[in-house]
């Protein structure tokens, strides 16, 4: 993955368009169109391999309509340019975090010192338990 390009081609393929947001502003926000919609074309993002664009519509499956688009929706600031700028971080955020391969897990055993430690607590609390029972 090559992360020069792949910001590069989601800031020529992204697709904005812009709707009035709600939240703070006070009466500039029944008149701005601050809220940014993100519309990226999944087959021209650029800096993957065919590989990473499937695991990317797999794990960003959510967000991905029919047509192969990942959407996203910006409304935190008042402005539209930090929306827009916000908008473009958060999808390249996503495509990446979607991309990061988890560590392969080790399974490990556990030590005898472990061992002894709990069953010496679960002696201890049968013991608790058994100090509480009635005898007739």
């Amino acid at each position: 993955m090559n992360i020069s390009e792949l910001h590069e081609s989601i800031v020529r393929n992204a697709q904005l368009t812009f709707a009035r947001s709600g939240g703070n502003g006070g009466q500039n926000v029944n008149k701005v169109n601050t809220k940014v919609h993100l519309m990226l074309p999944v087959d021209q993002v650029g800096g993957i391999s065919e590989d990473e664009r499937t695991r990317i519509l797999i794990k960003l499956a959510s967000i991905i309509n029919a047509n192969n688009c990942l959407f996203l929706d910006v409304d935190d600031e008042r402005t539209q340019e930090l929306n827009r700028k916000i908008a473009y971080a958060r999808i390249e955020n996503r495509i990446v975090t979607a991309l990061a391969v988890p560590k392969k897990r080790k399974k490990t055993r556990p030590t005898r010192a472990s061992k002894e430690r709990k069953l010496k607590l679960k002696k201890i609390r049968s013991e608790i338990k058994k100090s509480r029972a009635k005898f007739w």
